[in-house]
């Protein structure tokens, strides 16, 4: 992962939580998706299997991008919490700019 795009993420994560536009942990992610608020979702990389299949599969059918990014313990710093294993961006203009740095991040993988 390039640590330039990873820091840019991490960074608008915190500013989307300042703007009061992410929900974190499973039961509020689950219940943004299923309500059609959230805009993107994050999972952590070291969050258990049945998450992220959970995760996947509940995205696919709502039509929600989701991303596998980061620990547990880094997406919970980044917006001011404890560890978290999802979250969920509920604006679309941030979802827009941060899906824009994950996508740079990814392509930018050795």
């Amino acid at each position: 992962m390039n640590e330039q795009y990873s820091k840019k993420v991490y960074s608008m994560l915190g500013l989307a939580m300042k703007a009061g536009r992410v929900v974190s942990g499973e039961f509020a992610t689950d219940k943004s998706v299923k309500s059609g608020n959230a805009w993107l979702v994050i999972v952590s990389e070291d969050a258990s299997d049945n998450t992220k299949k959970m995760f996947s599969n509940m995205c696919e059918f709502y039509e929600v991008p989701r991303y596998f990014f980061g620990t547990k313990e880094e997406l919970g710093r980044s917006i001011g919490k404890a560890m978290r294993s999802s979250l969920a961006i509920t604006d679309e203009n941030f979802a827009k700019s941060i899906e824009r740095q994950l996508e740079q991040s990814s392509i930018c993988e050795s």
